[in-house]
């Protein structure tokens, strides 16, 4: 087994085991709905941009799926992701408030019927053979919008900034205030220089997908 399919296969594994360890709550949208006031001044203006560690857009939320909104709030609740304000939000709030928050962005903007293609477009250049060499679409789907399970975080027309810094997250070790512990992640993106990591990003936010950034009312 190579070393791409050997990170693809823990990373399955590891997935399971959260998802069989891991409370199964129901999320309720509308009471969502009433949680959020302190996600809408970031991810309900459209091209907001954050300064920690770097300037990019932060990342679209609406249409993301629901067990990985869960999964990223946990992740920084924990403190296995490390930025420090969305930490400081996530250890605010209850496991039901993960749970209907996630199901509110789930829903929120989402346009039924919308169709997506099945497969990404043809990278160009060097971008095909580093695809191949993450083994990214054996996890986050062919078209990088259906991942193979809920966890996992859609990507297609994700900021491409905000990709390129959390691919980069994953290269870190060591830091208390940045940087993501997901050992499978940290094995994929430290194969790739961080200009390798840039065009990866570039492609799959060119790509067609659910994400998106609602402005919330009160920015409208």
């Amino acid at each position: 087994m190579n070393k791409s399919l050997s990170i693809v296969f823990a990373f399955v594994v590891a997935a399971a085991t959260f998802s069989a360890q891991a409370q199964e709550l129901t999320g309720d949208a509308k009471a969502g709905e009433k949680k959020i006031a302190m996600c809408i001044g970031c991810h309900g203006i459209v091209g907001y941009q954050a300064s920690f560690p770097e300037v990019y857009k932060v990342p679209k939320i609406s249409g993301q799926g629901v067990k990985y909104i869960a999964a990223a709030l946990n992740g920084y609740k924990k403190g296995e992701r490390k930025h420090p304000t969305m930490r400081s939000i996530a250890t605010s709030l209850s496991d039901q408030d993960i749970a209907d928050i996630s199901a509110y962005y789930a829903n929120h903007g989402v346009v039924d019927g919308a169709a997506l293609p099945d497969k990404a477009s043809e990278p160009k250049g060097n971008v095909a053979e580093l695809v191949k060499k993450g083994a990214c679409t054996s996890c986050h789907g062919e078209n990088f919008a259906k991942p193979i399970d809920p966890s996992y975080p859609k990507l297609a027309g994700q900021n491409a900034d905000y990709l390129y810094v959390a691919l980069k997250s994953y290269k870190v070790d060591g830091t208390s205030t940045w940087g993501r512990g997901n050992g499978v992640m940290g094995g994929v993106a430290k194969q790739f220089s961080n200009a390798e990591l840039k065009e990866l990003a570039s492609y799959v936010s060119a790509q067609q997908g659910d994400l998106k950034t609602v402005p919330q009312s009160k920015f409208r």
